[in-house]
């Protein structure tokens, strides 16, 4: 019971600082997509320093956090993967539902950063948005944030990988740096309670150019799962496979 009212006096804060940090950088922002990236910046590692003893939950990223343009392929299971993979990383951006566009803070800095708003009703559609927002965002550069499963899976999970990532891979000539985790053990897909111990996001070798669409799908995704099966393992929780 505790542990429960700690998560929701966390959960609490974490919303009212989205509101508070966005309000203190919305002036530099709105001037300099720099202000932009700050007040992201700002909100993440702040998330990442309450949860830690607020409940118990620490962080670690492990690997190299990516610098350059590239494409970030990561396994996605809450909301907290997205909150430390951007507390690392200097320019993120995602492709995301534009539903979100529309959503209170979160929509307007989404697209101030540069993320890509699509539909996903129609997957061929999607994919087509996606190519074309990434091509037009040529001119701002950063890490393009994807999830090859194209939704949060719960750990232990499976969950087939999505073409558009070995599309993106084709399209973009970039290296894509593939990221396992096992931040769903402890911050789930939703409810309030959050569980100590170390949630864990590790970037793993880059997977360079040069591999056909067949090549780059079996790769990411062995090696994602691979690493994250083990992540979660050292978390204590075993998936059936």
């Amino acid at each position: 019971m505790i542990q429960w009212l700690r998560s929701l006096f966390f959960v609490g804060q974490m919303y009212l600082m989205m509101a508070v940090l966005a309000v203190v950088f919305t002036p530099w922002a709105v001037f300099d997509r720099r202000g932009a990236f700050a007040g992201v910046h700002a909100y993440t590692r702040w998330v990442r320093w309450s949860a830690s003893w607020m409940v118990g939950l620490k962080t670690e990223v492990r690997g190299t956090p990516p610098t350059g343009e590239v494409l970030i392929a990561a396994k996605h299971q809450s909301f907290l993967d997205i909150i430390m993979i951007v507390s690392v990383v200097p320019r993120p951006k995602f492709i995301m539902k534009r539903q979100l566009k529309w959503a209170p803070i979160l929509g307007w800095y989404a697209l101030r950063i540069g993320c890509v708003p699509v539909d996903r009703g129609k997957r061929a559609e999607a994919i087509r948005q996606m190519m074309q927002g990434v091509r037009n965002g040529t001119l701002t550069p950063g890490q393009l944030i994807i999830y090859p499963q194209g939704t949060r899976v719960a750990p232990g999970v499976r969950k087939s990988y999505k073409i558009g990532t070995a599309l993106l891979y084709a399209e973009t000539g970039q290296t894509c740096v593939p990221a396992a985790t096992n931040v769903g053990v402890f911050w789930p897909r939703t409810g309030i309670y959050r569980k100590p111990g170390v949630a864990v996001v590790e970037f793993l070798p880059p997977i360079e150019q040069g591999l056909s669409q067949a090549e780059f799908m079996e790769r990411l995704e062995r090696e994602i799962e691979t690493a994250s099966d083990r992540l979660l393992e050292e978390a204590g929780f075993h998936a059936d496979h």
